[in-house]
């Protein structure tokens, strides 16, 4: 329950950064009469000439509920007419907004934070997020033999006390078997640990001396709680989201240098419209597990498809041949897994000396 309030406050949030973001052109619903509330200024339009604010402003409960609600699913209209663009012609949408067409669909931005925060709530609905039950030390054979002992004499001590209290033979015969069988398990764990040494299991703690302190001391942090860092690292994961725009611009211009009339900016709009594409499939395809769809279909889809994408958003946006397309998008995956990498180095750091 607490996952799904959680995933709910995570795609309004996203909504509404999204829709602080993007811009309001294009957007009246008729004209108003009188004067701007906010500068004073004459209306003769839907919107304030002077500074831009609506003629009309809402003054209830209902109209915060309806803003967030347009927030989530609309867009004004927009994002209705953005998505089947980004999904199928993602070049030709990308390509019109950097030529000016800007009021008729979501801006990069806008559509970026939405579908980033949507992608993480609706991870968190279907589970899938970081382990909270990881320990440093469960990762070494000598402490997992300590463990599983230690697990295998709490069953033996909860069966011996059973039997002690069951009256019938039935119950009795039970939990004598589980007592046998919690035993067989203390003897097999004690001839794996002498396999390990002198049949005695240590448990030690490992201290990183590297000579940098604050590296020492991040060391120490994923050693004593590994699971506390991976859900700050997967925290950090969407909140520095935006890393990814600047780290694949070089990238991507190195695949089009010596074409002068792409600019960087062609290239940011490219990149932003395609991490937005991937989050939102994403989100179908966490979708289409949770409700157990074929694995090995998903697993198909969710390397296909993305390459697909991304070939026909190059084709179509610098108007290139479908064999270079795919050439460059080969490239460009290749890039990809190197950006991922060190976009994960970067929240590792982040997560060890913050």
């Amino acid at each position: 329950m607490s996952g799904g309030i959680e995933a709910a406050g995570e795609l309004a949030t996203g909504a509404l950064l999204g829709r602080a973001v993007e811009p309001n052109a294009g957007e009246g619903h008729g004209g108003a009469h009188g004067l701007c509330l906010n500068c004073g200024t004459a209306l003769i339009g839907s919107h304030c000439h002077n500074c831009g604010q609506a003629g009309h402003v809402h003054r209830s409960l209902h109209a915060i509920g309806h803003d967030l609600l347009h927030g989530v699913f609309h867009f004004d209209g927009k994002l209705w007419r953005t998505l089947p663009m980004l999904a199928w012609r993602p070049g030709d949408l990308t390509r019109r907004y950097i030529g000016g067409e800007r009021a008729r669909f979501v801006s990069p931005m806008a559509i970026f934070l939405f579908s980033v925060f949507a992608m993480f709530a609706v991870f968190s609905w279907v589970g899938i997020s970081t382990p909270t039950d990881l320990d440093t030390n469960s990762m070494k054979p000598v402490a997992a033999l300590d463990f599983a002992r230690k697990d295998a004499q709490q069953k033996l001590e909860r069966a011996q006390a059973k039997l002690a209290k069951a009256t019938d033979e039935d119950d009795r015969a039970e939990y004598r078997s589980r007592i046998a069988e919690a035993q067989d398990d203390l003897k097999g764990i004690d001839e794996a640990s002498k396999s390990l040494g002198d049949g005695k299991v240590h448990v030690t703690t490992t201290t990183a001396h590297t000579g940098w302190h604050a590296l020492d001391h991040g060391i120490e942090k994923w050693q004593k709680n590994p699971a506390l860092m991976l859900y700050k690292l997967q925290s950090a994961s969407y909140k520095f989201s935006w890393l990814l725009i600047p780290l694949s611009l070089p990238f991507l211009w190195l695949l089009f240098f010596w074409k002068r009339q792409y600019k960087l900016y062609d290239h940011t709009i490219f990149i932003i419209y395609s991490i937005a594409f991937m989050s939102l499939f994403y989100i179908v395809v966490a979708v289409a597990a949770a409700i157990g769809m074929s694995g090995g279909w998903l697993a198909v889809a969710a390397l296909a498809i993305p390459f697909v994408h991304i070939t026909r958003q190059l084709q179509q946006a610098y108007a290139i041949g479908w064999v270079s397309a795919t050439l460059r998008a080969t490239l460009l995956t290749v890039f990809i897994s190197w950006i991922l990498t060190i976009f994960v180095l970067i929240l590792v750091a982040l997560g060890m000396f913050g």
